[in-house]
């Protein structure tokens, strides 16, 4: 089977770095992606914090901070691939659109459907205030042109069931020359991280497209990663998605959550794809 390309998702948007191992600062970003790229990623997801004192659980979009954070990991892990992240609330998409042409990512996520996004404690109140994660097809053209500019492939993250089916008509309606899924798996008001409800995405996409999960959880979202290595798709956690081993510890960092994927992908009887092959097999351009 193909060789699995590994992708680390370092720091997520909002997790407290008071309270969970977060990396925030250029250096400690550039850490914690050696450490995954050791264990075998290549792909580095990218998100940007604030530098501010006590300010590092907020997003930035900074595009200084951008370049700072991105050749900082790339200093550190020759070859690497870095997929930024450009998920907002609203229409004002500046400071996204800032940091892709300050950075000139080889793939950025591009969000492609609204998603009501909520999560309810056991005594009924919401964890937070109901939100509504706005992708409108307006949005998403936007993002596509900017990345069409600089030469980024689009990451389609799909939510739900029919944000998935969406992408196919942004390539049919001219948005994108390019289908590559992110089956974004464990949000309590989206898709849940299912094995069987993976199985049927994946018969819904067209054959030889590239496509992996986001599954956000616990331990129990490892066999949904091994199901992913099974049929052939490309792997991703970190310390964005969870917390937690296959075994229920939680992980060190970045490095043994990534060492963890890794099992899964030769459990699945493949060899782990080298920053040169996952360029060559996601068609993009020669490392610098």
């Amino acid at each position: 089977m193909q060789k699995a390309i590994l992708t680390c998702a370092l720091t997520g948007v909002l997790t407290d770095p008071l309270q969970h191992p977060v990396p925030v600062t250029p250096r400690q970003m550039a850490a914690e992606a050696k450490s995954a790229y050791d264990a075998g990623a290549t792909i580095m997801h990218v998100h940007l914090r604030c530098q501010q004192e006590a300010m590092g659980h907020l997003p930035s979009w900074d595009p200084d901070l951008a370049w700072a954070v991105t050749q900082a990991i790339r200093d550190a892990c020759p070859g690497v691939i870095i997929n930024l992240s450009t998920g907002v609330v609203g229409m004002d998409i500046a400071g996204p659109l800032a940091c892709i042409r300050r950075v000139r990512p080889e793939i950025a996520a591009c969000n492609a459907g609204t998603l009501n996004y909520l999560k309810i404690r056991s005594d009924g109140r919401w964890a937070w205030p109901p939100m509504v994660f706005d992708n409108p097809v307006e949005k998403v053209r936007a993002f596509l042109d900017v990345m069409h500019e600089t030469g980024t492939m689009p990451e389609f993250e799909c939510f739900d069931v029919g944000i998935v089916r969406s992408v196919a008509m942004f390539k049919k309606a001219g948005m994108t020359d390019h289908l590559d899924y992110n089956f974004v798996m464990g949000v309590d008001s989206g898709m849940p991280a299912d094995a069987e409800l993976l199985a049927w995405l994946h018969r819904q996409i067209e054959p030889g497209v590239t496509w992996q999960c986001t599954l956000i959880g616990r331990q129990d979202i490892w066999p949904v990663h091994q199901a992913t290595a099974d049929l052939g798709g490309m792997l991703r956690t970190g310390l964005e998605d969870t917390f937690y081993l296959p075994d229920g510890s939680r992980a060190s960092g970045n490095g043994a959550l990534i060492a963890a994927l890794a099992g899964c992908a030769r459990a699945a009887g493949r060899d782990v794809a080298s920053p040169a092959e996952a360029r060559a097999c996601l068609g993009l351009r020669a490392a610098a």
